[in-house]
């Protein structure tokens, strides 16, 4: 089942069929024991509801902060071993793939984000940005994942391979993360063969694809999580970008007007234009 947040309220999709959910907010259904149970009697026990007028379609966040999580594929590790080699930060990546502690970072608070049909920005400052497709966890305030939706890590990255230390700048800016369409509520981790695909369209035609899927993912979604939680509380729990495996070629960077598409198995496809 799909959650979804709209103008008209949270609305849940099962079976093609729409169900409006009597909570007000994403955090009051977040801080619920067994989520998934509690939104399947809601589909068994609403009348059914119109389908989603797009348009209407808002972020599907509430009060969590957005976490990310970086060279969790290995495409990622060479990619951001390259930019930061001038910078004598190269091997750094490296070691970070093959340790036992993940590289996590802060993203972004809620009103930094944007959802499905919402521009992303790139940096003023910035000369080489790109997007970065990548999984997201929904976690709960106990540190359980109950949830799945798409993401998208913008960065610059001149600025990240200027120095290693100027990541927060490369990757905190306002409109900097989207998330959508929907968070993909389920008891069962998604299966290894779960593809993730960008697209990037320019004046109508494909500037850059690609494709990757969980299984080239190193670290499990649990182990990300876990550590996430260390130390740390999330009263209404905590998205969690799970990193990119599909990075665009070092000629490649965005331009305004640009169509971004992310699309998961069994979640959908967020769209957002480059504003």
């Amino acid at each position: 089942m799909i959650l979804y947040r709209t103008r008209d309220g949270l609305i849940l999709e099962q079976d093609q069929h729409f169900y409006s959910v009597p909570e007000n907010s994403l955090d009051d259904l977040i801080i619920l024991d067994h989520l998934h149970d509690q939104l399947a009697q809601i589909a068994r026990n609403e009348q059914t509801a119109a389908a989603i007028d797009q348009a209407k379609l808002l972020p599907p966040i509430g009060s969590q902060e957005v976490w990310a999580a970086g060279v969790t594929y290995l495409r990622s590790r060479a990619a951001r071993m390259e930019e930061s080699k001038s910078a004598g930060g190269g091997d750094f990546y490296d070691r970070v793939y093959s340790a036992e502690r993940p590289e996590l970072f802060f993203k972004s608070m809620p009103h930094k984000v944007v959802g499905p049909g919402s521009a992303v920005g790139i940096r003023s400052d910035a000369t080489w940005s790109v997007p970065e497709p990548e999984l997201a966890l929904l976690i709960d305030p106990k540190g359980r994942i109950v949830g799945y939706t798409a993401g998208n890590d913008m960065s610059s990255r001149d600025i990240e391979g200027q120095n290693p230390l100027y990541l927060p700048q490369a990757k905190v800016y306002n409109r900097s993360c989207a998330l959508g369409p929907g968070i993909l509520i389920t008891q069962k981790p998604l299966p290894p063969e779960t593809r993730i695909s960008l697209t990037v369209e320019r004046s109508g035609a494909a500037a850059f694809t690609g494709v990757t899927t969980l299984a080239q993912m190193k670290r499990r979604p649990e182990e990300l999580a876990s550590y996430l939680y260390r130390d740390q509380t999330f009263p209404f729990g905590a998205f969690l970008l799970t990193g990119t495996g599909v990075v665009p070629p070092d000629s490649f960077t965005l331009h305004h007007g640009d169509i971004i598409r992310i699309a998961i198995d069994g979640i959908g496809a967020l769209v957002n234009p480059v504003g």
